[in-house]
């Protein structure tokens, strides 16, 4: 039988005794039926107040990976040893999770919008109060997202590399690839960023799924974290290949629609001229082909082969 989770209305550390794990529901508005919605928080104190370390999932409705990655961390962690404090929100943006959708109930991106404002529209307050409820508390942030529906990710980072702490962050997390991209305006790493938490994403793998390879991953990246924060007496884990470092990234696109078919796999290192994907019409033809505009690397990619004009076709990284 499940136990009775406490509904509080603003985070306050000392609700939650020291040495201990406390889940809560943290309300934050109301649905039509004026019932509230509220998201899970789950706080492990150690013997010190200090760090605040924030992990966040599903910022992104059908972004699943993270959720697996905080509760096994929290079912793993040693609470009576441990030096500060873990506030994991295994499921930001609840609306879409529930509908198994990337976005918010009104149809906006929920990570284009932070901080959002106190008497905005319903998504703009319901990012508001998630910041200014929850995130404000952190002293340092990881985001855990996954590609969208119909694209597949390898496991990267994406951090602002001139900043020494966020670059630490992105490089204890072992992943694949690391891209320089200072906080973006709207997202919740960029949200965090302007109330001087440094804040990382971590992509992990592919939407409406659990992989339990990338999940793993990313409970080692935030170990790694934990004892360079010196929050648990641990050793941090070396990476069995370095991370492949990016100074940019960006997605190709397609410029007529059809039957899209990419040749390239995720991490693929390909060479500028080379051939990247097909596009065909429904009767087999081909219609054109896309090459690599410049040397880069395979981030991410479309899965979906039914591709309109302006469809994705890969994430290409430029070491």
């Amino acid at each position: 039988m499940s136990e009775k989770i406490p509904v509080i209305s603003s985070f306050d550390l000392k609700d939650t005794p020291k040495e201990s794990i406390q889940h809560y529901w943290l309300q934050i508005v109301s649905d039509g039926l004026g019932n509230p919605i509220n998201i899970p928080v789950m706080v492990a104190r150690g013997k010190e107040d200090f760090p605040i370390l924030g992990l966040t999932a599903a910022v992104h409705g059908n972004e699943l990976n993270g959720i697996s990655v905080i509760q096994r961390l929290f079912n793993e962690i040693e609470v009576s040893e441990l030096k500060g404090v873990i506030i994991g929100i295994p499921v930001v943006n609840i609306p879409s999770f529930v509908r198994k959708k990337r976005r918010f109930n009104d149809g906006t991106d929920l990570n284009h919008i932070m901080p959002g404002k106190a008497d905005g529209n319903i998504s703009q307050v319901y990012a508001y109060r998630l910041i200014n409820r929850i995130v404000q508390h952190f002293d340092y942030l990881l985001d855990l997202h996954t590609a969208s529906l119909g694209r597949i990710n390898s496991y990267y980072i994406r951090a602002d590399m001139k900043h020494p702490v966020t670059r630490k962050l992105a490089l204890f997390q072992n992943a694949q690839i690391i891209v320089h991209n200072p906080p973006s305006d709207g997202t919740l790493r960029g949200a965090a960023s302007e109330l001087d938490i440094p804040a990382i994403t971590l992509e992990v793998g592919n939407p409406n799924t659990f992989q339990k390879k990338m999940i793993r991953s990313g409970i080692e990246g935030i170990h790694n974290v934990l004892s360079y924060l010196e929050m648990i007496d641990d050793e941090i884990e070396q990476p069995e290949n370095p991370s492949v470092r990016c100074k940019k990234s960006y997605w190709i696109y397609t410029d007529t629609g059809g039957l899209l078919t990419v040749h390239v796999g995720l991490t693929e290192r390909v060479k500028k001229g080379q051939l990247l994907a097909s596009l065909r019409d429904v009767f087999g033809n081909l219609i054109k082909e896309y090459h690599a505009p410049e040397d880069g690397i395979v981030i991410g990619k479309s899965t979906s082969p039914v591709n309109q004009s302006g469809g994705r076709i890969l994430h290409l990284g430029v070491e």
